[in-house]
Parts: C-alpha cells; sequence; structure tokens
C-alpha cells in the first residue's frame, strides 16, 4: 500500500553530509540515509512512499528567505515541503503568508531548535496568521533525544494551550503528540479536534504496538498520519510498523495515505517545478 511520509528531512546536497554529521553528534544517533533530496527519493522507491514532505527549520531569523527559495526549487509531485519561519524573524507574519502564496501546505516550527516554548504568546502571530491563510502547522512535540529530558518547551500540555487559543488551526503534532511524553498526550491532546492530528514518527518502536495502537484508537484514526522522521528512521521499518498495529485494511488505508491526501491536498501543493518527480533510479541515468 502506497503511503505519504508526512515527516521527513532533507538538506541541499553541498550541506547535507555536514548537517547530519553535527546531528548525529548532539544526538548519538545514527542517520540511515544521506539526508539529501535524492537520497529521499530512492528511500521512498524503496518503501512504496508516493509523497515525502520534507520539514525544514528556520534555527536563525534570517533562513526564512533562503528556506523558501530552496523549498521551491525541490518542490515536486513527490516532494512537498514544508517551509518554516523563526520566531525572532521580522515580519514573521508576512512570511507565513508568503509561504501560503507560493502555494505550500504548511510550515515546520520546533521550539527546542528554535528557542521558543510552543505557548509562548510572541507564537500567536505565527499560529493566528497561519489558521487565517490555512496553513497546517507541523509542530515538534515531546522530548527531543538531542536535549535535556527535562526540556519541556514542547510539552503536550503546552499544546494544548495552543489548540485552546487556536481551535481552527490544523496542527499537526509529531510523534504521535510528544516523545517520551505519551501520558500527557492522552491527558492534554487525545480527542482534542477536529484540527489536531497525530503523527506516527520515531515513536511506535519506543512506544509499543499495543500502547500505540490504543492512542491510536482514542484520538481517532482519521487524524492520525503516516511520518518517519527520515533519515533518523527507516522509511520501509515505519510502513511496516503501521501494518503490524493490528488496524483493519480501511483504518491503516487512513494512516498511511487517505487522511494526508485529504489535508495536505494529496500532499503536496499544485506546482510547475516537477524535476524531482521521477526515481532516484531516473535520477541517476
Amino acid at each position: 500500500m502506497n503511503a505519504i511520509d508526512v515527516h521527513t528531512h532533507a538538506f541541499p546536497d553541498a550541506l547535507a553530509e555536514r548537517a547530519i554529521g553535527e546531528l548525529e553528534a548532539a544526538a548519538d544517533w545514527r542517520a540511515v540515509g544521506s539526508g539529501t533530496v535524492g537520497g529521499l527519493l530512492a528511500s521512498m522507491d524503496a518503501a512504496g512512499v508516493d509523497v515525502s514532505v520534507p520539514c525544514a527549520i528556520a534555527t536563525k531569523p534570517d533562513q526564512a528567505a533562503g528556506i523558501l527559495r530552496w523549498c521551491c526549487d525541490i518542490r515536486s509531485d513527490r516532494i512537498a515541503p514544508f517551509p518554516s519561519v523563526h520566531p525572532r524573524t521580522p515580519d514573521a507574519a508576512g512570511w507565513v503568508r508568503r509561504i501560503a502564496g507560493e502555494g505550500f501546505s504548511g510550515l515546520k516550527l520546533h521550539p527546542m531548535y528554535q528557542d521558543f516554548h510552543a505557548d509562548d504568546a510572541r507564537m500567536d502571530e505565527i499560529y493566528g496568521q497561519a489558521a487565517e491563510v490555512g496553513l497546517a502547522v507541523t509542530l515538534h512535540c515531546g522530548r527531543d533525544i538531542a536535549f535535556p529530558q527535562d526540556d519541556n518547551r514542547s510539552a503536550p500540555v503546552r499544546l494544548g494551550r495552543v489548540i485552546d487559543r487556536f481551535p481552527h488551526l490544523a496542527l499537526i503534532c509529531t510523534h504521535l503528540g510528544g516523545w517520551r511524553s505519551w501520558d500527557q498526550v492522552h491527558r492534554y491532546l487525545v480527542g482534542r479536534g477536529p484540527n489536531v492530528y497525530l503523527e506516527t514518527s520515531f515513536s511506535i518502536r519506543f512506544l509499543g504496538l499495543r500502547r500505540a495502537a490504543d492512542l491510536i484508537r482514542a484520538h481517532g484514526v482519521e487524524r492520525v498520519m503516516f511520518g518517519t522522521d527520515w533519515p533518523w528512521c527507516d522509511q520501509n521499518e515505519g510502513v511496516q510498523d503501521i501494518g503490524g498495529l493490528g488496524l483493519n485494511e480501511k483504518e491503516t488505508g487512513a494512516i498511511l495515505r487517505s487522511n494526508a491526501a485529504k489535508l495536505l491536498g494529496y500532499g503536496c501543493p499544485t506546482m510547475e517545478n516537477t524535476k524531482n518527480s521521477q526515481s532516484q533510479e531516473e535520477l541517476s541515468a
């Protein structure tokens, strides 16, 4: 069954090796791929993934423009990137409007790498503008393997406050709502909606199949999407994990594909640039 992976990462070819090395050193975790768009396409071909969403992270205020240009360059019918804006970028709300105007479906934010608390009032202009223009926001949720365990900048309780303030915001909560914070997920996120989505990246093998399936059913299968966090997790293993949850065929298909297709417009925006639409074998020919 083909899939849409709503949480991946990639870097420009010239930067990928250095970026992966620095992240491996910080997190004490080995990547399973090169971190390039070509490497992502090869992984997709091997795993039966039709569309992937590379999630960019603006770690400095002046990176919004460059990230947006790169996302425009790489997008295709198979690569549907989410650009990013830093909370301290001048006119951050204007950049959110520009991202929407360029035809993207969403943007990515990461409280640790961008140094903000998820429920900070200073984030309201970004959340509010995203809700107004119809952009989904993918937000890192829970702990992060590269940061201290007591770093709670993206704790589920904080996400609940964001939902209270912006109930119309399509919020994609990574790592099943909160990596290593799944008890809080049940308390503050499960059942919230209809615009609160959980995605499965980097979670099922830590949480366990039974607990993951229970959490997914409690929240509602129709608001859970497949994600892997590639190149930090293998896409083929991620697909297998979804298949091992014990869900029926319709539920499995909803998580792997149809939920994301509905939310994101078949997983990617309408675009003219399709240079990366072919398989990695075709790119290498």
